[in-house]
């Protein structure tokens, strides 16, 4: 068992999960706790807003994942965060049932549009324990079956790229329309509590940040512990060498349907934890501009090693959330030239930029202990 932690990470890189999970887990809790006149007082606007991040790190991890360790670029991987979110907006509009505008069994808005009753894909959501199956089992399914069809036949390349990106936007167009029963143009909002507890009330938005903030550290684990394993190996070889890794008796399908399949899962928990700290769900969430960001988060920090996905989601989106507030009209400039800055100078990315400095540090150790 100590073998294989250490093989997942070092013992200073456990001493930074750490110390990572502590600041984020504890401090800030701890921070937003004191009272709002002292100077280190974590106010309550920015707990779900940081918690946004952790979830964008999640989805990070999957998108990484897919694209860092298995050489395939997904333009589609915003589809299952939005398949992921309904799900659990789907739960949080039937948990509401008699406190809508209406006061109906029924969603406000089917009460609208002058629906008799529920779809039948909408029975069962009331139940937290299906809810959260169905989020997770739903995009994991549509990830297989086109999965299968892809990897089956070949696709690969820049024509996978396209084709995801097809999907989703096909996903889109599908949500937009009021005839779905997912709410239209205007999606799933207005919501007022998760398991009986008040959505607005500051003590369940510091609590989903700390359930947002596990879900991270234990779907990095979980990645960490993949790559680290002999299907990690094969990930990589097929991603550097797919026929000679097909040529040595390794399926290459099987192996991609595992990883596609596992990425759109962990976009879907993320999605999940972010409608309810954000409010809403709408079919934008599936735009093809979302799905190309997480690609950028991930070749902003690294791709092909999960801590720089997660720094880059984390980079991207707080540049994101200052700069559209200063100035709103430059974020898709700033983000475009970001890419393109990142693709000449730092291919791969702000953690591997950083490698070459590390590698001459440790070659500088080695000289001074040869010398002692």
């Amino acid at each position: 068992m100590r073998e294989r932690l250490l093989q997942i990470h070092s013992r200073r890189a456990w001493l930074a999960v750490g110390v990572v999970f502590l600041a984020g887990g504890v401090l800030i809790p701890v921070l937003n706790a004191l009272p709002e006149s002292s100077a280190l007082h974590f106010p309550d606007y920015l707990v779900p807003l940081f918690g946004k991040f952790l979830c964008f790190g999640i989805a990070a991890l999957g998108m990484d994942m897919v694209w860092g360790y298995a050489g395939i670029l997904s333009l589609g991987h915003a589809l299952f965060f939005a398949m992921g979110g309904y799900g659990m907006g789907m739960y949080l509009m039937r948990s509401m049932a008699g406190e809508g505008v209406y006061r109906s069994a029924l969603p406000d808005f089917m009460v609208f549009l002058d629906w008799k009753s529920l779809p039948w894909y909408w029975h069962g959501f009331q139940h937290f324990g299906v809810a959260v199956f169905m989020l997770l089992f739903v995009p994991g399914l549509l990830a297989l079956v086109f999965g299968w069809l892809t990897f089956r036949s070949r696709i690969k390349g820049v024509y996978l790229s396209i084709v995801t990106q097809a999907l989703t936007y096909a996903a889109m167009l599908l949500f937009f329309q009021n005839a779905t029963g997912f709410g239209g143009n205007n999606g799933l909002t207005d919501f007022k509590s998760l398991l009986g507890w008040p959505l607005q009330a500051a003590s369940t938005k510091l609590a989903l940040y700390l359930v947002s903030a596990g879900a991270l550290v234990g779907t990095y684990l979980l990645c960490r512990f993949i790559v680290t394993s002999k299907l990690g190996r094969v990930l990589t070889a097929l991603r550097d060498a797919e026929l000679k890794t097909r040529f040595c008796g390794y399926e290459s399908t099987n192996y991609k349907l595992f990883v596609w399949t596992l990425s759109a899962m962990l976009c879907a928990l993320a999605g999940a934890l972010y409608v309810p700290q954000v409010g809403i769900i709408n079919p934008s969430e599936m735009q093809p501009s979302n799905s190309i960001e997480m690609a950028i988060w991930v070749a902003v920090g690294g791709r092909g090693t999960l801590a720089g996905a997660v720094l880059g989601a984390w980079l991207v989106n707080g540049g994101k959330s200052w700069l559209t507030a200063a100035f709103p009209s430059a974020w898709l400039y700033a983000l475009g030239g970001l890419f393109v800055l990142v693709t000449l100078f730092f291919p791969k990315g702000l953690v591997g930029a950083g490698a070459p400095f590390a590698a001459w540090l440790a070659r500088r150790r080695r000289k001074e202990d040869a010398g002692t």
